[in-house]
């Protein structure tokens, strides 16, 4: 039996199908980006891919073959061991590498052999890439965007975890992004993926979606921590309807004390963090700021934050990047416990299916 070999496009539009998807890649390019539920069966590891790398540029092509060869060989052989015994016969299995060439064609072979259903994707890894940006691109467009609005702390992200709950469509950017969107908000003890795994996880997301029923999404500028937001979607968010958040300010302190619990845990790393305003508010500020986290006063740190930073330039800034700001509808958050019913409310009026 010999795999079969699929266009990239067919391979993402047929992904659910498999029941195994195979990246044969070496671990560190794994870490970079891969498609949802991949699992890396690297048929060289990283140190045993610049060894080969080395001996072609050294030696020759055909004594970097003759090394490679035998570290596939017995790379294979352990993951058939470790992972494929259980298997049953008709167990579907997609299989890719960085271009579609030896090392996926080596794995591929050896399980269409042992007489698995083998699929290989023509031009690997960097042809599946590019037929997912642009199908992310189109399904971007295709997506009826309901887009949260609202200042710092008026809970837009809480709001879409109720609606989340609720069976709505959300598109949940910074928890794709693991980052809270502002100087502060890093997530403790996750760091951010990488600008292609981001892509990648807000294409798993819009491929589940049905483009009759509303999509919910916050606000968010191009930017979300180091990671940008994908062109076509920030295009189509800032021409979107949007509704308009508003909370009084002691609401808003109670919801990001929540939300921050993590920084407020680790005064220190607050401090480190606010180090990143001194330019916009100025040494002295950023020093009382830091001593306020010292004492332990977060709740007046908060307040202050919103109003020396966060606010004065809030509204200009929506006013200017999303057209639909000034018209939107106005939600009022009465507190901090106050999502579940709203997100309830949401659903019935823009997704009641």
């Amino acid at each position: 039996m010999n795999p079969q070999v699929v266009e990239a496009a067919k391979a993402l539009q047929e992904l659910r199908s498999f029941d195994a998807v195979l990246d044969v890649r070496s671990p560190g390019e794994f870490a970079l980006d891969h498609l949802p539920g991949a699992a890396n069966w690297w048929v060289l590891d990283d140190a045993e891919r610049a060894r080969v790398g080395t001996l072609y540029k050294q030696q020759g092509s055909f004594e970097a073959k003759r090394v490679g060869a035998a570290l596939v060989a017995r790379n294979i052989a352990l993951h058939i061991e470790r992972s494929a015994a259980d298997w049953p016969r008709r167990h579907g299995v997609l299989v890719y590498c960085w271009r579609g060439g030896n090392r996926s064609g080596a794995m591929a072979h050896v399980l269409a052999q042992i007489g698995f259903p083998v699929t290989l994707v023509r031009g690997g890894y960097k042809a599946l890439r590019s037929a997912l940006v642009e199908q992310l691109d189109a399904r971007a467009h295709a997506q009826r965007l309901i887009v949260l609005c609202g200042p710092t702390g008026c809970g837009k992200s809480r709001l879409l975890q109720a609606l989340d709950a609720r069976g709505a469509q959300v598109l949940d950017l910074e928890r794709l992004a693991a980052h809270r969107g502002s100087v502060l908000g890093g997530m403790a003890g996750e760091p951010q993926p990488t600008q292609k795994a981001f892509e990648t996880r807000i294409w798993n997301v819009l491929r589940g979606f049905d483009p009759t029923r509303a999509v919910f999404v916050e606000s968010e500028s191009r930017k979300i921590g180091r990671l940008q937001v994908p062109p076509a979607l920030i295009e189509r968010m800032r021409a979107a309807e949007c509704l308009r958040l508003h909370a009084e300010a002691d609401v808003r302190v109670q919801v990001l004390l929540g939300d921050y619990a993590d920084m407020i845990s680790d005064p220190a790393e607050l401090q480190r963090r606010l180090l990143a305003l001194r330019e916009l508010r100025g040494a002295q500020a950023v020093q009382r700021w830091q001593q306020m986290s010292a004492r332990g006063e977060f709740a007046q740190l908060t307040r202050e934050l919103l109003e020396q930073h966060y606010d004065p330039s809030y509204e200009a800034s929506m006013r200017r990047n999303y057209q639909g700001f000034a018209e939107g509808q106005a939600w009022e958050v009465e507190s901090a416990q106050a999502f579940d019913a709203m997100a309830e409310r949401l659903r019935q009026a823009f997704d009641p299916a």
